[in-house]
């Protein structure tokens, strides 16, 4: 602006304008702002959803290394073996049940415990590390079902044992029927035996679960996944129906397994062997109608 000062003229800018003088913004600037805001979040959301899944991947393998550590401190504490399978039903006439449990419906014998945190617990605190962090939800009583143990009974069902499956299965001494007619054996112990697998944990992967009939089920996301119901004895996990898929290796999804000597190892969902219930003690008897298929990495077996 003009200002005359001793008869002289001269021009200065007022850079702090009265509040009377003060312009808002336009809805035009406004749209532009709201556009550019939209346009990043569309393309920084997919690199995060990226980048929160690749961190939960890092700590899924992870948690199966600490399995693996605490089921080998155990042998080592007793004289080399590794814990009985809580993956069973029954007491003297029994089948094995999937070996996603946690927690079994009853103890086998006196001498065997229904939960896996009995064995473990010692060795493992936070039951979290028990269960893959990409799956869709935590079990909201994870922790004190670990810290319960044998004892374990849901505080919203009858008193009475309850089983709980979780989202990793659990392979030491565990027998299942391969597909291929053949039987699946867990390994027994930390020493090394050419016909067992040294196969301890791995993500669950599978088919046909009784969970979500005829599909394709998983507890590490993959493109096209729902998410099955949580139910008061298991955890959810995510679940495509099987048309359009082109078999389990159409989907697309990493998955991880940890082994008797310390390594965790990533494997396709096309470089697996699917293996059934066994409804006998033996691994030769399979149950064709539940709980479903449940696939292997293929460099598992001996």
């Amino acid at each position: 602006m003009l200002v005359e000062k001793n008869g002289k003229i001269s021009l200065t800018y007022d850079l702090c304008p009265r509040p009377g003088g003060r312009r808002g913004f336009t809805l035009l600037e406004v749209l532009v702002v709201v556009g550019i805001v939209s346009i990043l979040t569309a393309i920084s959301l997919p690199v995060l959803t990226k980048v929160r899944r690749c961190a939960g991947q890092l700590e899924c393998m992870q948690n199966q290394r600490q399995i693996v550590a605490a089921v080998n401190l155990f042998a080592g504490d007793n004289e080399g073996r590794y814990p009985e399978s809580v993956a069973t039903i029954g007491r003297s006439q029994w089948c094995w049940d999937e070996p996603t449990l946690l927690t079994g419906y009853d103890i086998r014998s006196p001498g065997l415990h229904r939960a896996v945190s009995e064995y473990l617990g010692s060795y493992i605190r936070d039951a979290s590390i028990m269960v893959c962090p990409n799956a869709p939800r935590q079990y909201k009583y994870l922790q004190q079902a670990w810290d319960a143990g044998d004892g374990w009974q849901h505080p919203e069902c009858p008193p009475r044992p309850d089983p709980l499956y979780g989202s990793y299965c659990f392979f030491w001494n565990y027998v299942g029927y391969l597909s291929r007619s053949e039987v699946f054996k867990g390994p027994r112990g930390a020493a090394y035996n050419r016909t067992r697998s040294t196969l301890l944990v791995s993500d669950y992967f599978g088919y046909d679960h009784w969970k979500s009939r005829g599909s394709f089920g998983s507890s590490e996301i993959f493109k096209g996944a729902n998410v099955t119901e949580e139910s008061l004895i298991s955890l959810p996990f995510w679940y495509r129906p099987a048309g359009g898929c082109g078999g389990s290796a159409g989907l697309q999804v990493r998955l991880h397994a940890g082994y008797a000597d310390g390594h965790v190892a990533t494997f396709g969902s096309g470089d697996v062997v699917a293996m059934l219930v066994s409804t006998t003690p033996d691994g030769k008897s399979p149950n064709m109608i539940s709980p479903g298929v449940f696939f292997l990495p293929e460099e598992s077996l001996p």
